[in-house]
């Protein structure tokens, strides 16, 4: 692997989606970088410190959530003269997005009062009363065509479909939840899935015209879904839930045919490889090295940490896991499924139960078994596949990045000082990674996986 040098960021960073571009936010300054060259292309200041950065579907413009003044700015990649002011005055902007057609952003006020979709084109504005949420609970179809909006009102929750061409209603119906948590249109646009809070275990699945195809319910009388994502594929929902259990239904019939449980003490038969991260001294020829007294009066702790790297164990079962046992008297427990991201080939799907977050479990679903567990030193922060090839990545908050294949699990030390990964994310053609510390990122090319994946975990 390749890794960049380390560059100052103070907020969000987020790849363009044609990957050639990764911006970063500087304080009030929105700085576009090459992902090539890493070469600054445009730099760009703004009225305030940027809260939140997404780009347009055609990689042209961006826009900046100034969330302090509040208001919004958009750019121009290809016009750096060209500028684009949005403030909604009183009523605030908690949030914004951009439209499928790169040509319209739209903004929630502040406490839910509205959805403002503005025109790029001729200054149009179009408003949708009573949001439900504000950065959640819209959902465009793949095409681009139609956008379903959560709206409440009179203490009932309701979908808006509207056309992403013209902005008009298409039609509005009520939904059978209590407090809906978020929706999302299935990958070839023929369904929506609607969820519940998580006082009320439902999972709705519903045809765009309104009819309930299906109405998903695993128990009552507790905490229900916490997690819920389509496969790339579009023929398996994965639903996550507190009871720290992952069940996935199919498109045909909606109909549950897998339920995994992350269990604390995993026991055979098990086929499941169990890596976990171990110490491992580093290699040091001490026969010409002179200590100064100086030196020798440092930090032993710090010297110490610098003797040693990590690698993965491979494991036998029985084997326990780091269990955090969540206090009954305080709200929003840390247990059940939290983390869950499907594979590109739809072949496998990662979870983290919140409750053990020092693992990550790999379901096998056309097998229908564990596949693997990671077990780490830290909690796991972020996790992400590869969007060209079965390969995941995760990070802890060390100095290090951890990858899975199914061949094997493996460690890479970052070669630079004190830098810790906190988060990261790929470009969509899998060229580059990028790695975010506190204050600081940097990028990595990881080579491409040959056609038989002949990793192992000595790589």
């Amino acid at each position: 692997m390749e890794f960049t040098d380390a560059y100052k960021q103070t907020g969000p960073c987020c790849f363009s989606p044609n990957a050639r571009f990764l911006a970063v936010a500087v304080d009030y300054r929105l700085v576009v970088r090459d992902t090539l060259s890493f070469k600054v292309v445009q730099l760009f200041s703004c009225l305030d410190k940027i809260s939140y950065i997404e780009w347009a579907l055609d990689s042209e413009y961006i826009l900046c959530g100034l969330y302090k003044r509040p208001m919004i700015q958009a750019w121009s990649l290809t016009q750096p003269e060209w500028t684009c002011k949005i403030d909604e005055g009183p009523a605030g902007i908690a949030y914004a997005r951009w439209s499928p057609d790169s040509r319209h952003i739209l903004t929630t006020s502040d406490f839910q009062l509205r959805l403002t979709v503005w025109s790029l084109v001729n200054t149009a504005c179009i408003h949708v009363q009573w949001p439900k949420h504000a950065s959640k609970g819209v959902s465009f179809t793949k095409d681009g065509k139609f956008a379903a909006i959560c709206t409440r009102r009179d203490c009932k929750d309701y979908i808006n479909l509207l056309s992403c061409h013209t902005w008009e209603i298409m039609g509005v119906f009520a939904v059978d939840t209590l407090d809906m948590a978020d929706i999302e249109w299935s990958p070839d646009d023929s369904a929506i899935v609607i969820w519940d809070s998580p006082l009320e275990y439902k999972v709705l699945i519903y045809s765009p015209d309104g009819r309930c195809l299906f109405k998903y319910q695993a128990y009552e009388s507790g905490l229900g879904v916490k997690s819920v994502s389509w496969s790339p594929c579009g023929q398996f929902l994965a639903v996550g839930s507190y009871d720290q259990m992952l069940r996935v239904l199919n498109h045909l019939t909606w109909k549950t045919f897998a339920e995994f449980t992350h269990l604390s003490t995993v026991r055979g038969p098990c086929c499941a490889a169990v890596f976990k991260e171990v110490d491992e001294p580093l290699p040091l020829d001490m026969s010409e090295l002179c200590l100064s007294d100086d030196f020798m009066q440092g930090n032993s702790e710090d010297a110490s940490e610098g003797h040693f790297g990590v690698r993965y164990e491979v494991m036998e079962v029985p084997i326990t896991l780091p269990f955090q046992k969540p206090p009954a008297d305080k709200p929003n427990p840390k247990q059940g499924v939290g983390l869950m991201s499907w594979s590109n080939d739809s072949r496998y799907i990662c979870t983290r139960n919140d409750s053990m977050p020092t693992a990550l479990w790999i379901w096998d679903i056309h097998h229908l078994e564990l596949s693997a567990i990671l077990v780490q030193k830290d909690p796991i922060r972020a996790a992400a596949w590869d969007p060209t090839c079965t390969r995941l990545v995760l990070c802890t908050g060390s100095s290090h990045l951890y990858m899975w294949t199914p061949s094997g699990a493996y460690c890479v030390s970052i070669p630079l000082p004190q830098f810790t990964i906190t988060d990261l994310k790929w470009n969509s053609d899998g060229s580059c990674l990028f790695l975010k510390d506190k204050e600081s990122f940097c990028c990595a090319s990881v080579p491409l996986l040959p056609d038989s994946s002949e990793y192992s975990s000595d790589d």
